[in-house]
């Protein structure tokens, strides 16, 4: 049995990350992931979770979390007719063929790479986004197939792999072909959705039958954690919405690039 004040302060943690990550799905349209797997990572320490699963289980468990975040999200910017729909409806299939693949790597991958990859992404999007220039543009308008194609694998590939909703790199993709930073969060909701749901059936999958995974917990996914930060991060996701509609585009790509900067500060450290 897990002691009765441990059990209350792991709730009490992941209260405070719904809240943060759910605003923040609304906010970058990131599905709340970037902050919620370094959050769970801490939180799972509390129930003495083996380090050789708790990275595997803070991704799985944020991309079950990100499942009705997205939903929620989504909506938001769709009533605003944000989203890039077009976009959207491109990458139906090639972005959970990339979470697919993500899926098989995550099997075999070790708690440090997971973590290293998380980092590495963060910090680069995080540089791009608070040094970003109006010049900064690969082109003038989104590739065409079979560039947006590959695009569209790789965001769902590296996303899976980091536990998020699409958003960290799909802001980028979209804002350096010419779209509005207001555009690619409306969008990277949606494509939250592509995400989470094949991520959350490969991440079950993956740690299906593993011994050191805690209570309560099928595969790399935690009940406990997705029952308990789900409702606060539907509750959230529209006021986040509401919250990007109202700064320009300059504040809300450097509010971006400050948040992931802190998130791969934080996981480079637990590598070192």
């Amino acid at each position: 049995m897990v002691p009765l004040q441990e059990l209350l302060w792991f709730v009490s943690v992941l209260a405070v990350a719904g809240v943060v990550a759910g605003f923040l799905a609304g906010m970058f349209g990131i599905g709340g992931g970037a902050i919620l797997v370094p959050v769970l990572y801490q939180a799972f320490t509390l129930l003495d979770t083996p380090d050789s699963v708790r990275m595997h289980l803070s991704i799985g468990t944020s991309l079950a979390v990100i499942v009705p975040t997205s939903i929620s999200s989504f909506t938001a910017h769709y009533r605003r007719k944000a989203p890039d729909m077009e976009l959207l409806r491109s990458w139906v299939i090639f972005v959970p063929l990339g979470v697919i693949a993500a899926s098989i790597i995550v099997a075999g991958a070790s708690s440090g790479a997971l973590r290293g990859i998380f980092a590495a992404i963060a910090l680069l999007v995080g540089i791009r986004m608070i040094l970003n220039r109006e010049s900064w543009k690969l082109g003038n308008d989104l590739p065409k197939n079979p560039i947006r194609a590959i695009c569209g694998f790789f965001i769902g590939l590296l996303s899976a792999l980091m536990g998020v909703g699409g958003g960290v790199l799909n802001n980028t993709f979209m804002t350096l072909y010419g779209r509005s930073v207001h555009q690619a969060v409306a969008t990277s909701s949606g494509l939250g959705i592509l995400i989470s749901w094949p991520g959350l059936v490969g991440y079950l999958w993956a740690g299906w039958g593993n011994p050191a995974l805690p209570i309560y917990s099928t595969g790399y996914v935690n009940w406990i954690a997705v029952v308990l930060t789900i409702p606060i991060t539907l509750l959230m996701a529209p006021l986040g919405a509401a919250a990007a509609h109202k700064m320009d585009q300059r504040q809300l790509e450097a509010a971006f690039g400050v948040f992931l900067l802190i998130v791969a500060a934080r996981f480079f450290w637990s590598i070192v």
